[in-house]
């Protein structure tokens, strides 16, 4: 009896169920796309699981497959209805037009500030907040985004840069290294810390634990960065079964320790640059009014936020820039060439030339479209509502979007839609050197949400990207086992993505040779 009871209120379940499932593809009007089991945004979907028919599209599915769903589907929208952790109904998007519209209308189209949970880990932050609560974090941290702050990143870029050639490569005639990012990474975590925090880190003490913690700061930072997927599908009482578990959870508390430590340093002492990112965030708590100011937790989760923005993204996108100029040395000259012409007989590029150097910033950001840290920005509707896009003939077509439907806007996709750009998997900065589709270029988002420290990305991107190609020609590593390889073969083997908080390298073994 027991049994045949549990055994109806499973059917009764599965039923109920069935039918929730049929009325959301109906609610969509059957628009192509996934039928799954498990949502295509959830962590076990993206980073655990093969593609599987039924079940899931599999682990960093979105670019993978870049713009081939849509161009199975037939149009610039495709859908996505699961079962399970919920019914639910998700729309991904590849059309400039339709991405602007959601983008455009942040009251239609908001943030699920859940989908954000794994970057709360320190407190609350403006990334993971929408609202009156990010118009308040957005205030705080703005003013620090300035003119006179992105002439110190470039400052601190150059500098890093030559203390690394001097100090570190030490003008040898060949730098041979087994992954670009032991490069791109430290360099991208110096001036974070120097610009944004008033951090001096040296290539010369970067090893040195001090006293009182047993990692060093980047190491806690990598740490926490690269597995950070751990802290979202790990519950926090099994971080103890395993050795590598005990050293995700120490780089955690390691992060958190050093973290209070700058907060306690900064407001012991004169606060030394008054325009930092830094002291935008403490003088927030030195107003009058209480509720404008950021609790303790609050302070540390944006602070772990603007690191994660300020160094992660620098250093993965320019490790995939220098790849494409090694895979392509063609385009290589073109740039050296270029910068060369810009500095005349100077070694060093200054701020004021940085307008002068179209073909550095081109070739960033053909690199930011073929790579986008971020291949997917999540909103969510919050009406009944509707969409336009059209199908693979060019027609218009108006989408039916429930209240609650998960909208991805799919930057990967979009970046490699020949409807904008032609031969997108080519690597071809000249595209960006004239008129080129804007709505069609998303790697910092757009409207009110777009990349608050954009230009102090692009800021540090190009003086890094300049000073490297300037002094040094840059080659894919020889390898035994990889000769005879063609170019496409040496390409995806190079180019090899993996997810995480941001599109990641997998391995990227260059040569960096001294020009003559």
């Amino acid at each position: 009896m027991i049994a045949l009871t549990v055994l109806c209120c499973v059917l009764v379940a599965v039923i109920h169920r069935f039918l929730q499932y049929r009325r959301a593809v109906a609610a969509i009007q059957d628009l192509p796309g996934y039928r799954i089991l498990l949502w295509q945004g959830g962590a076990l979907a993206n980073f655990l699981l093969p593609p599987v028919s039924g079940i899931s599209p599999g682990v960093n599915h979105i670019f993978r497959n870049k713009y081939k769903m849509y161009e199975d589907w037939g149009r610039d929208v495709f859908s996505s209805v699961c079962v399970w952790p919920q019914v639910q109904i998700g729309l991904t998007l590849a059309n400039a037009a339709a991405v602007k519209e959601v983008t455009s209308s942040r009251a239609r189209f908001p943030k699920p500030t859940h989908d954000y949970r794994v970057l709360s880990f320190f407190g609350r932050n403006i990334v993971g907040s929408e609202g009156e609560e990010w118009k308040r974090y957005r205030k705080i941290a703005a003013p620090a985004f300035s003119e006179r702050n992105n002439r110190m990143v470039w400052e601190t870029s150059v500098k890093v840069v030559e203390d690394m050639f001097n100090l570190v490569w030490r003008d040898q005639d060949t730098i041979s290294v087994d992954h670009c990012v032991d490069v791109t990474l430290p360099i991208a975590l110096f001036i974070i810390g120097v610009a944004g925090f008033g951090r001096k880190v040296s290539w010369e003490d970067d090893e040195a634990i001090p006293s009182g913690h047993l990692l060093t700061f980047k190491n806690a930072l990598h740490v926490v960065t690269t597995q950070v997927v751990l802290k979202l599908i790990v519950p926090d009482r099994l971080f103890g079964m395993t050795e590598h578990l005990r050293n995700v959870r120490l780089a955690f508390d390691e992060l958190r320790q050093y973290m209070k430590e700058m907060i306690d340093e900064r407001q012991n002492s004169d606060k030394g640059l008054k325009h930092d990112l830094f002291n935008s965030l403490l003088d927030a708590n030195d107003v009058d009014d209480l509720s404008q100011r950021l609790t303790d937790d609050e302070l540390l989760g944006n602070i772990f936020i603007f690191l994660v923005a300020g160094h992660e993204t620098t250093s993965h996108t320019l490790c995939f820039a220098f790849a494409l100029l090694a895979l392509y040395p063609e385009e290589q000259d073109k740039l050296h060439h270029h910068i060369m012409g810009v500095l005349s007989d100077k070694t060093v590029p200054t701020y004021d030339q940085m307008p002068q150097l179209t073909h550095s910033m081109a070739v960033f950001n053909e690199t930011l479209r073929m790579f986008p840290p971020v291949p997917t920005i999540p909103k969510i509707s919050a009406e009944d509502t509707t969409l336009v896009t059209e199908n693979s003939n060019g027609e218009r077509q108006t989408i039916p979007v429930p209240k609650g439907t998960k909208i991805i806007i799919n930057t990967v996709g979009l970046h490699y839609n020949q409807k904008y750009w032609h031969d997108p998997s080519t690597f071809k900065p000249s595209r960006f050197l004239g008129d080129w589709p804007r709505d069609a270029f998303q790697p910092y988002s757009s409207g009110a949400r777009a990349c608050l420290g954009r230009r102090f990305f692009e800021t540090e991107g190009i003086a890094i990207l300049t000073m490297l190609v300037a002094r040094y020609k840059i080659e894919v590593k020889e390898e035994p086992q990889f000769v005879g390889e063609t170019f496409e073969e040496r390409k995806a083997r190079i180019l090899t993505t993996r997810p995480g908080l941001t599109l990641t390298p997998v391995r990227v073994p260059l040569v960096f040779k001294r020009r003559v």
